[in-house]
């Protein structure tokens, strides 16, 4: 045998004949750590098919799986002052900003849109926590409104998805004026007689929580979210006591009376879209195409005599 022949030659060719591999076609689950494809991620609305973990997801993506055939249309949201406060840490408030939206491709933290779900009409506004940890600034607020606006104009319900880790200390005092500015917001569904429906989103922590994502009709959130003000280190720390097991995640607050429901991100559609019909007073929905029905069958008057003949003969 050739060692050369048999061994190093078809190792050259094995090198130099590899092909790479994209680094993104595997996500790796943080809670049970199964590698997943990420067309089948995808199709999973991002939860984990091994143990069920909810990842998050964008609201582009969330929008896609909610809306009919994943059509909607994006609200205008008010554009605020830039930069208020010049404000800069490491960096400049305004180079921040640059690189979240060059990470995300989105030009802030919520994105608002309008659409039909099961063939409902709503507006909906979702928060992206990989936007500077979906904080909560002045175009936050502005969203909010937006949405709230167009939901009143429209006679629609306003459903939220919120997902943040709290007020943007950039904009100082300027992000806390918004809790009672999305608080006046939400007013205004009630006045209207609109349905206001949130699902809390891991995580939902800090000023979002003290506002306007716990004053939904009905209050729902994804499994396992962690949804608080204060964190549970934070809370450890300051009262020196071991918290019980689950403390601040979404089963613990189901139990304890601050949510209605705690419901699998692949069933959310269905149970959305059933309860906005329940709120608004319209019929059950239909699920699926359906054909229409059958013309009825009217009989001439020849042959309502020939019937009517036939039975008296056989009478």
């Amino acid at each position: 045998m050739n060692w050369i022949t048999n061994y190093v030659r078809p190792r050259i060719n094995s090198i130099f004949s590899r092909r790479e591999v994209p680094e993104n076609l595997w996500t790796k689950c943080d809670e049970c750590g199964t590698m997943l494809f990420h067309r089948e991620l995808t199709d999973n609305l991002h939860v984990c098919a091994n143990c069920g973990h909810h990842m998050q997801i964008t609201p582009r993506a969330r929008f896609k799986a909610l809306f009919d055939s994943g059509i909607f249309t994006e609200v205008r949201v008010p554009e605020p002052v830039a930069d208020p406060l010049h404000f800069r840490d490491q960096k400049k408030y305004p180079d921040r900003m640059r690189a979240a939206q060059k990470a995300t491709g989105e030009h802030e933290a919520m994105l608002v849109a309008a659409g039909e779900v099961g063939r409902t009409p709503i507006v909906a506004a979702a928060q992206d926590f990989s936007f500077m940890g979906g904080s909560m600034g002045m175009y936050v607020g502005n969203a909010i409104i937006a949405a709230a606006e167009e939901a009143v104009r429209l006679g629609r319900p306003l459903v939220l998805f919120s997902a943040a880790g709290g007020a943007r200390m950039q904009e100082g005092i300027l992000s806390l004026m918004q809790m009672p500015r999305t608080t006046v917001a939400i007013q205004m569904l009630r006045e209207a007689g609109l349905p206001y429906i949130v699902v809390l989103t891991h995580p939902t922590t800090g000023g979002v929580t003290a506002s306007y994502a716990m004053l939904g009709d009905i209050q729902i959130a994804e499994p396992n979210s962690l949804i608080c003000f204060a964190g549970p280190r934070v809370i450890e720390q300051t009262i020196r006591e071991k918290l019980p097991e689950g403390f601040q995640r979404a089963e613990y607050l189901l139990e304890h009376g601050m949510l209605d429901r705690v419901t699998d991100r692949r069933h959310l559609r269905e149970e959305l879209v059933t309860i906005l019909r329940m709120l608004m007073q319209q019929p059950p929905p239909v699920w699926g195409e359906l054909p229409p029905p059958a013309e009825p069958v009217v009989a001439s008057d020849t042959e309502e005599s020939a019937d009517t003949a036939q039975s008296d003969t056989q009478s």
